[in-house]
């Protein structure tokens, strides 16, 4: 039997599980299922990353120690996913001993063969990241990814050849062009690998800076790169190396396998992992599959800015399989995509309630109507039955195909087709005329080419939304059994599949349609200071005119959060603007900058308790990014700062 093995990153576990870690793994199980169908030995393989900087912070920040806080955010992972349907085959931690160990064997191997040195470096360092920057890669002197000023480390430490094999992998990137996808990944990847020199990669971490982690087999005073650890955990959770000889262990049996990963982890997986592989003599993973990222009203879901989505709730408001449906149908794979209330509301209403679910009542209905809920028999087809039949069959090619080349979104567009020509089919063939006339012979004839293009549909939407596919299969009395061989393509192969006289399903309200959400109703107005805009502020005049009214929906967009100043200094190009550093409870500062020079002293600031607007997009001033503003309230005698007595973070409501 034909094996697939797909794989989601291992998520962070410094962090609650999102509507982001949800989609990667829906997507895999999606996969899964739709592998299963075809008859093949399917797996999918997830799990939490959970050694590094980050961790020993975030276990800092909660009280805990990083194994009590770990076990506790891994659990949160591997309890959400069978709550949205997941049905994983394997689920890796990476502080289980059997990977601890096996990591180590990979690092020994690749260091007795010479492929790990030791060297000494220096480099601009990403807490963040947990990862070194060149100059290059810094964008004006910032982290790309969390624009902030990375700490330069010196130190000693271990390091992998990877410019060794920067060659061979941009020849197998080339000589292989879905190895990566969609297409403006792999350029993306090449042009990493013919941008110059690809650098050695430090793998490895001293004690003394930090412990939480896979210890170097070679070196006890050193542990491991956070990501040399996770990466290898696509291999270790088949149990390699113990089982890499055993032509019948898990290892041999389902890998190489492919990836699913978002579009920030492309360099780890594109160039790190592949080289890894290179060197250990292991046979490179199928297809890295790269998708973008959710947003919410058009911005990345950070849960500083207090926009991310839980997924869990997501999917009990509107229904798991609808949940399931729309995230798959959004996202064009490989592009960024918006997720709402509204959008997921007009998706759902459009597409199930008045298409796929219109289609089940309204056929159901008459077939209990006219035929007592028995499957009538097949008449002489004339040529709108076969068009509409051979629709159907030309659509669900369509959708294999497409699903097989990541083209999630289009392959349920493509099955889409056939359900708005069933209701189309309906409207035209009229069986309430046909019966009104008598000609039960034609009657039963529409209804049943519509049941039997009806089972396919339901047959094939089950690796999206398996519980309501099965529904519907039970609902025309066919229930969903194992699949073995080659089922997908021989529901396809036969029209007939539905046993005439058969008693089936009276009705179906699978989807009702979801009320479009509607603002709150303002509240009693509730006075707020005016922001300080980041140029140098000006007392207000005592007889300022009020500002129009504005509806409480729009305030509840401000995001304003409790910061503890860290530190402050004067803008380096501006006399009139503040720099500061603000915990805003996140695990690192923001820079902020201020208008507020001539009010306050930067010594004087250092301790202060302020209120910031935290979800502003970020904006360039005098050469220094500005991640916030910090509140101030004028008069005539001067300027104030707003201030609150509550925990570094705590939201202002």
């Amino acid at each position: 039997m034909k094996s697939y093995y797909i794989t989601t990153p291992i998520y962070y576990v410094n962090a609650r599980p999102h509507l982001g870690h949800a989609y990667t793994t829906i997507v895999a199980d999606t996969l899964k299922r739709f592998h299963r169908m075809l008859g093949e030995d399917a797996r999918m393989q997830t799990g939490t990353d959970e050694h590094g900087d980050k961790i020993v912070k975030a276990a800092d920040k909660a009280g805990m120690t990083p194994q009590a806080f770990t076990d506790e955010i891994s659990g949160q992972f591997r309890a959400l996913w069978p709550q949205l349907n997941i049905d994983y085959d394997g689920f890796i931690r990476t502080t289980d001993e059997a990977h601890k160990r096996s990591v180590q064997a990979l690092l020994q191997r690749l260091y007795d063969q010479g492929d790990i040195y030791f060297g000494e470096y220096g480099g601009h360092y990403c807490y963040g990241c947990e990862r070194f920057y060149t100059e290059k890669e810094l964008v004006d002197g910032m982290c790309p990814q969390h624009l902030t000023k990375p700490d330069y480390i010196s130190e000693k430490n271990y390091f992998f050849k990877m410019s060794k094999y920067q060659e061979q992998l941009r020849r197998h990137i080339l000589d292989n062009p879905d190895f990566i996808r969609p297409e403006r990944y792999r350029s993306e990847a090449l042009a990493m690998l013919e941008g110059g020199v690809l650098e050695d990669l430090c793998i490895s971490r001293p004690k003394s800076r930090l412990t939480w982690g896979i210890e170097l087999p070679f070196d006890k005073d050193y542990v491991s790169y956070v990501w040399f650890d996770a990466l290898a955990n696509y291999i270790t959770a088949l149990g390699w190396p113990d089982n890499e000889d055993d032509a019948s262990g898990t290892y041999r049996r389902y890998w190489p396998g492919e990836h699913l990963v978002a579009k920030d982890i492309l360099k780890p997986h594109g160039i790190f992992w592949p080289t890894m592989l290179m060197a250990a003599g292991i046979p490179l993973y199928k297809h890295l599959n790269v998708h973008g990222y959710w947003l919410v009203k058009d911005t990345k879901m950070s849960k500083s800015l207090g926009n991310v989505v839980d997924p869990l709730k997501a999917a009990g408001h509107f229904g798991l399989d609808a949940f399931r449906y729309f995230l798959i149908r959004e996202m064009n794979f490989g592009s960024d995509a918006s997720y709402s209330a509204e959008s997921i509301t007009t998706r759902v209403n459009a597409d199930l309630a008045n298409d796929l679910g219109n289609l089940f009542s309204r056929v159901l209905s008459m077939n209990a109507k006219y035929f007592e809920s028995k499957i009538p028999p097949l008449g002489d087809q004339d040529d709108a039955d076969l068009l509409l039949s051979e629709n159907t069959d030309n659509a669900a090619e369509n959708y294999i195909a497409l699903f097989g080349e990541m083209r999630l979104s289009q392959a349920l567009e493509a099955l889409w087709a056939p359900i708005r020509a069933m209701n189309k089919y309906v409207d035209e063939q009229a069986p309430w005329t046909l019966a009104k006339a008598g000609d039960t012979a034609r009657l039963g004839t529409v209804l049943r080419t519509l049941l039997e293009n009806m089972y396919k549909v339901a047959y094939l939407l089950w690796p999206v939304m398996p519980d309501s596919s099965a529904t519907m299969q039970a609902q025309l009395g066919r229930p969903q059994g194992e699949f073995s061989g080659d089922a997908l393509h021989d529901v396809i192969k036969y029209r007939m599949h539905l046993r005439t006289g058969l008693a089936i399903a009276p009705a179906s309200n699978l989807f009702p349609r979801l009320e479009m959400p509607r603002e709150e109703a303002p509240a009693k107005p509730e006075k707020k200071a005016k922001p300080a805009q980041p140029a140098a502020a000006q007392p207000a005049a005592a007889d300022e005119a009020p500002k129009s009214p504005v509806e409480f929906s729009d305030f509840q967009k401000l995001d304003l959060r409790v910061g503890v100043v860290l530190a402050a200094e004067k803008h380096p190009n501006a006399d009139k603007l503040l720099r500061f550093d603000i915990d805003l409870g996140e695990g690192k500062p923001r820079q902020i900058l201020s208008g507020i020079a001539a009010f306050f002293k930067p010594e004087d600031m250092v301790g202060k308790k302020v209120v910031v607007v935290a979800n502003l997009p970020p904006r360039k001033i005098r050469g220094l990014e500005s991640q916030g503003m910090i509140l101030t309230a004028g008069s005539a005698g001067g300027l104030a700062l707003l201030t609150a007595d509550a925990p570094a973070g705590s939201p202002i409501a």
